[in-house]
């Protein structure tokens, strides 16, 4: 209901959200009940009991998955915006960077953080959780692998917007698939210098809205780096 809602424009996506914590709540509640109820129907039928079990198992489930997402979001930093290279990040020619990028990203009330401007906090949380997030050298040239990197992108079902063979460009969309999130894309692909006819692929990954993408971004780069990798051997 609070992915419904959201995805309809019944109300904002942070209503949404905030329905999802209620609704853990609930599910704890529920599923106490639920034993609690199991246990006083032991003298019932069957049928009474294996309800009371399925709603049990329900709860379980809703609450273990909510609980992971609450997990991995403590686990990361509150930020939305993942790369593989910070240095030199890869820019969007087609499609615009959201005009908020930067604004609040947060301190976690770490003096050291606190002194620094937005952009290099970012980019000291981002290489605090993400190291390993790095630039793709492959042996195909940057022709080769373009066509491969728009075949992956293609092959995920994401919005291609642009695809330049000039620039070793491909933009492209991703919607997630509760909330309707959508998350922007650019993958570069340039000349290795230090490898005769390979190339250097970097990745970027937005999210729209949203303060944390809960690691969304940087998991979506690591896969897709991974398949085009296991695709060029």
């Amino acid at each position: 209901v609070a992915a419904i809602g959201s995805c309809a424009g019944v109300w904002h996506f942070g209503t949404g959200l905030s329905i999802l914590s209620y609704a853990l709540y609930a599910a704890v509640a529920g599923g106490l009940l639920a034993i609690i109820a199991l246990v006083l129907s032991r003298r019932a039928g069957a049928r009474t009991r294996r309800l009371n079990l399925f709603a049990i198992v329900v709860s379980l489930l809703f609450t273990a998955y909510l609980g992971n997402q609450i997990v991995t979001a403590r686990s990361v930093p509150a930020i939305h915006d993942a790369a593989t290279d910070l240095d030199d990040l890869p820019q969007f020619s087609k499609l615009g960077v959201r005009s908020d990028n930067l604004e609040k990203i947060p301190d976690n009330n770490r003096p050291e953080l606190a002194e620094l401007d937005p952009e290099s906090r970012w980019k000291a949380l981002h290489r605090e959780a993400y190291a390993d997030l790095r630039p793709l050298r492959l042996l195909q040239n940057p022709e080769q692998v373009l066509r491969r990197v728009e075949a992956l992108a293609r092959d995920r079902s994401w919005e291609v917007a642009n695809v330049d063979a000039d620039a070793g460009l491909l933009e492209a969309t991703d919607t997630t698939t509760f909330f309707r999130f959508k998350d922007d894309i650019v993958v570069r692909v340039r000349p290795d210098p230090a490898r005769r006819n390979g190339s250097v692929v970097d990745m970027r990954s937005i999210s729209r809205v949203g303060g944390s993408d809960i690691g969304v971004n940087a998991k979506r780069i690591r896969a897709f780096l991974q398949d085009l990798q296991a695709s060029a051997a």
